[in-house]
C-alpha cells in the first residue's frame, strides 16, 4: 500500500502510527496554542508523529444557536501560529470550493467532512491544491464505495489521500463501527484514519447539541489499531463539560498520555506481526 508523507514522517505502508488530536473547534488563539503543546508533548513522549487537528468553523452543528468558531480568516490565523510555534502539521476542515486555495495555503491536511464526502467539486478542489486530503467516510456510506470519493481527488493527479472511518448510522442518533471498514478501505491502497470519538458521538442527543460516549475512548482505539489504522484520531479537550462543540465524544486532554503510551506499544505488535 503506498505511503502519504506530511512534513517530515509518512502514514501507511507499516509507518509508525500517527496521531491525529486536538479540539473539534478553536475557541481562541491561547487555548488552542496551548492544546497543541498538549498533543505535541503526548504525541512526543511515546514516540509518535502527530497532526493537530481543530476547525476554523463547524458549519454542521446540529443548532442555528451552536458556536461554529471563530471563521476562516482569524481561524488560519490561528493554526499558521500552532505550526509556527510547535512545527507540527495542521488538519482543518473545507467545506465550500472557496475556502481550499486559503486553507491549502497555511494547512497540510485539507479535510473533507462525512457530510461532504460525495461532493464532487469539493473533492476535485482539494485534490488540485496539493495538499493531502483526508476524506471522512459519510455516516451512510458503504467503506467500499469510498474508491468513488477517492477517485475524485486522484483525478487531478494527486494521489495524497487519506481515508476515515468514523462510524455508520445505526438507528437514529446513535453510530457503530464495522472493524471490516478498516481492511476494506486500505484495499483500496490508501493509508486509513479510524476517527475513534467522532465514532462516539451520540447526533442531536443533547437537545440541540450532540451527546457521546467517552468512556468508551480507550476501547475503540484499542480495536482500531489492532485492526490495522494507520492513525489515530481523537478529538481531546481541557475540560470538556466546558468545550464549545463535541464535548460529549471528546477525550479529557489528561487522559491523553497514557493511552497515545498504550495504542503506540499495540501497533508496533500489530506492525510486527
Amino acid at each position: 500500500m503506498p505511503s502519504v508523507d506530511i512534513g517530515t514522517f509518512s502514514i501507511g505502508d507499516q509507518a509508525s502510527l500517527v496521531l491525529i488530536a486536538g479540539p473539534c473547534v478553536i475557541e481562541s488563539a491561547e487555548h488552542t496554542l496551548a492544546m497543541a503543546q498538549a498533543v505535541r508533548q503526548a504525541a512526543a513522549g511515546a514516540s509518535l508523529p502527530a497532526i493537530f487537528k481543530a476547525s476554523y468553523d463547524k458549519a454542521n452543528r446540529t443548532s442555528v444557536d451552536s458556536f461554529r468558531g471563530p471563521g476562516l480568516e482569524d481561524g488560519l490565523a490561528i493554526l499558521s501560529e500552532v505550526t509556527r510555534l510547535t512545527g507540527l502539521p495542521v488538519l482543518t476542515d473545507i467545506h465550500e470550493v472557496a475556502q481550499v486555495e486559503p486553507v491549502a495555503e497555511v494547512c497540510d491536511v485539507l479535510q473533507i467532512p462525512a457530510f461532504l464526502c460525495r461532493q464532487t467539486d469539493l473533492l476535485i478542489e482539494a485534490g488540485r491544491s496539493g495538499r493531502v486530503v483526508n476524506i471522512k467516510k459519510g455516516q451512510f456510506l458503504a467503506p467500499w464505495d469510498m474508491r468513488f470519493a477517492a477517485d475524485k481527488v486522484a483525478s487531478t493527479g494527486n494521489n495524497r489521500i487519506l481515508l476515515t472511518e468514523r462510524g455508520s448510522s445505526f438507528g437514529y442518533r446513535n453510530l457503530v463501527v464495522d472493524f471490516r471498514s478498516l481492511p476494506a478501505m486500505r484495499n483500496l491502497d490508501y493509508p486509513v484514519v479510524f476517527d475513534v470519538t467522532h465514532s462516539l458521538q451520540l447526533p442531536g442527543a443533547q437537545k440541540g447539541a450532540s451527546g457521546g460516549q467517552p468512556e468508551f475512548i480507550e476501547t475503540l482505539a484499542c480495536a482500531g489499531v489492532a485492526a490495522g489504522s494507520d492513525a489515530l484520531f481523537l478529538e481531546v479537550h481541557d475540560a470538556p463539560e466546558k468545550a464549545k462543540s463535541d464535548g460529549g465524544n471528546a477525550l479529557r486532554l489528561d487522559l491523553l498520555p497514557p493511552l497515545v503510551e498504550k495504542v503506540s506499544a499495540l501497533a508496533k505488535l500489530v506492525r510486527s506481526w
